[in-house]
């Protein structure tokens, strides 16, 4: 058996290729204790590529939606508001299968897009990938429900803030970024936090999800699974996924409370908002 030094040497990158490690994942009675925690480890950072790139972009996607349903023009409202409900009224797991389906149709080859004179070809091999494909479910699913907390945000900017505003004679873009935008943070931000910790947990869907592992590249429940089946011992293996999770939930917690705390920093001390871990238990 190998040192524990070797094996993160040889396990903890794994997840980025074979380039990166050991060409061949440990096996049967060569598995040790290290082997299952620095490979598990490693399959972590797909689980935060997920999770930062969906929450990242989604929150962008967020903004735009929930303003967008905020908007008194039919055009604008009614797509916005039927996108979120339907990625909020329909299981992430359904979800993932059948953008897996879907995307699995479209041609190896890719599509060709003609633009009069000019002909170009679409690549879409890559979006059967689960880096690329899931990480597409991630970002529309925490867009719709990110959107429909920041909409209840804005319908809770209190008139006051507004009428300030009017009255300082802000108006257009300025208004939005000195008063509506800094409101509607704070007062969607300990829910929002909420959102991001079960973002996290959702990227553990993914090896569920029917999106293929390419060249044993996967991520920590991934590894999980694969020590539980080469060493019969589900209690080693599954313990260390979920002790990581726990740990990046409290990290989030930290990170987001001291931007809480920034969002609040004009507010007395007693009449802060303060971050509270409520779990969903059904999505």
């Amino acid at each position: 058996m190998r040192s524990c030094g070797e094996s993160f040497e040889g396990l903890i990158l794994r997840a980025l290729g074979r380039e990166y490690g050991d060409r061949l994942l440990p096996r049967g009675l060569d598995i040790t204790l290290c082997d299952q925690v620095f490979l598990i480890a490693s399959g972590l950072l797909w689980n935060l590529y997920y999770a930062l790139l969906a929450l990242s972009v989604g929150f962008l996607l967020a903004t735009a939606l929930a303003f967008a349903k905020a908007s008194p023009l039919g055009w604008l409202r009614r797509p916005a508001a039927g996108f979120i409900f339907l990625f909020r009224g329909s299981p992430l797991f359904i979800q993932f299968f059948f953008a897996y389906e879907a995307l699995s149709l479209l041609p190896r080859t890719g599509i060709e897009v003609n633009l009069l004179l000019v002909s170009i070809t679409v690549e879409t091999q890559w979006m059967t990938r689960a880096w690329a494909g899931a990480l597409l479910v991630l970002l529309l699913n925490t867009a719709a429900y990110s959107a429909e907390i920041f909409h209840g945000a804005l319908q809770s900017i209190p008139k006051g803030d507004l009428e300030a505003a009017d009255a300082y004679g802000l108006s257009g873009f300025a208004r939005f970024r000195r008063v509506i935008w800094p409101t509607m943070l704070r007062l969607a931000w300990p829910s929002y936090t909420n959102e991001a910790i079960f973002l996290l947990h959702a990227t553990a869907l993914v090896y569920f999800s029917a999106f293929p592992a390419w060249q044993q590249m996967g991520d920590a429940l991934y590894y999980a699974r694969y020590f539980a089946d080469q060493t019969f011992n589900p209690f080693v293996a599954y313990p260390i996924a979920g002790a990581y999770f726990v740990l990046l939930t409290l990290l989030i917690i930290f990170c987001f409370g001291l931007v809480n705390r920034r969002l609040n920093r004009h507010l007395p001390r007693e009449a802060r908002a303060r971050l509270r871990f409520r779990p969903q238990y059904i999505r």
